[in-house]
């Protein structure tokens, strides 16, 4: 039986316990050079004080107009390397692991004077009208993933996170409502994200295991369902894809289907992935509550549990979980040493 605590290994990816950061973007690059800077560092590092497992940073965009906003992380020089280098190399020194998260925002980059998507469909009302790629432009876009893999390699992660889900262009692109080209990416929904996730890997150390972030159901009304993405995550599978990061929605404004945004409301989701398809997956969605999220991984919901504003709150919510729910009030063996009189 898996407990907070346990430790989790696959491939070369050997954690301490079971506990992820999961990427939540900062919006501080005051810069807009796409290069982290102090907040980031003392962000990341801080978690991995606190006893983090998996640190993964947040959406890292693989163009300038890949980006959500102007003040979000990039990937698309090797000028970038130095700064992400040195905020892994500090939460590294600090006994968690740490990946990026890869992506390009598509349709739903703000700040781009004319957005890019598989088709000219706006995400919303009020947002801008995408231009279409030309099928040329998708096979570069391809190539600027695994350029983005190659400098995340280069600062030394130990695993890469590629976003599929929450209405971003992978995502996009597997959508039925949001794919309408005529082209081989439009006739094989599942192509784009199979080209990447085969680009990437080839830049990957071969021991290094990839992650992907998919939305498990789209909340907009005639969005997919379960097995839609099933059948798309089938395909990451068998092209490379490591472990699943299983969330939902995100797509657009939800419909008569609504987020259930009740505690461990996306479990089933993990569930029905690590079942259906044999391979690691991380749940996510308000597990804030540890007994919660311990629960999801003595009941084999899960493989890893994902905590986001519950990490916001509390940058020691990894020691204060395996205390509360594991190791009683001494916390023995998990709270840093310059921190052990305070929890005597």
């Amino acid at each position: 039986m898996n407990r907070l605590d346990t430790p989790f290994e696959w491939k070369s990816l050997k954690l301490k316990n079971r506990i992820v950061m999961p990427p939540m973007c900062q919006y501080s690059v005051t810069a807009k050079d796409g290069a982290p800077n102090d907040w980031h560092f003392v962000h990341y590092v801080s978690r991995a004080v606190g006893g983090t497992g998996l640190v993964i940073m947040e959406m890292t965009d693989v163009e300038p107009d890949g980006r959500i906003t102007d003040y979000d992380l990039g990937l698309w020089s090797d000028d970038h390397i130095p700064a992400f280098a040195r905020v892994i190399s500090a939460v590294k020194a600090h006994g968690a692991k740490i990946g990026i998260q890869i992506a390009h925002a598509g349709r739903k980059a703000q700040d781009a004077e004319t957005p890019v998507a598989p088709s000219a469909i706006p995400a919303g009302p009020g947002m801008k009208t995408p231009r279409a790629l030309t099928t040329d432009e998708v096979r570069a876009m391809v190539g600027k993933f695994g350029e983005a893999a190659r400098r995340a390699v280069a600062a030394g992660v130990d695993t890469i996170e590629l976003h599929g889900a929450h209405g971003y262009l992978i995502h996009q692109f597997h959508s039925p409502s949001s794919n309408r080209r005529e082209d081989e990416y439009g006739r094989d929904l599942a192509l784009f994200g199979v080209e990447i996730i085969r680009e990437v890997k080839r830049v990957m150390p071969p021991d290094m295991p990839l992650i992907l972030r998919i939305s498990a159901v789209e909340y907009i009304d005639g969005g997919y369902d379960l097995d839609h993405a099933l059948a798309i995550a089938r395909r990451y599978r068998d092209a490379g894809v490591d472990i699943f990061h299983v969330s939902s929605g995100g797509d657009g404004p939800a419909g008569k289907r609504k987020p259930g945004n009740y505690p461990g409301y996306q479990v089933p989701f993990a569930r029905a992935f690590r079942q259906e398809l044999g391979v690691p997956v991380i749940a996510v969605g308000l597990l804030d509550d540890p007994a919660l999220a311990d629960a999801t991984l003595a009941n084999g919901d899960a493989d890893l549990v994902a905590v986001g504003r519950g990490m916001l709150r509390d940058p020691y919510w990894a020691i204060h979980a395996i205390r509360d729910v594991v190791k009683g009030p001494s916390a023995e063996g998990i709270v840093p040493k310059p921190y052990g009189r305070a929890f005597r």
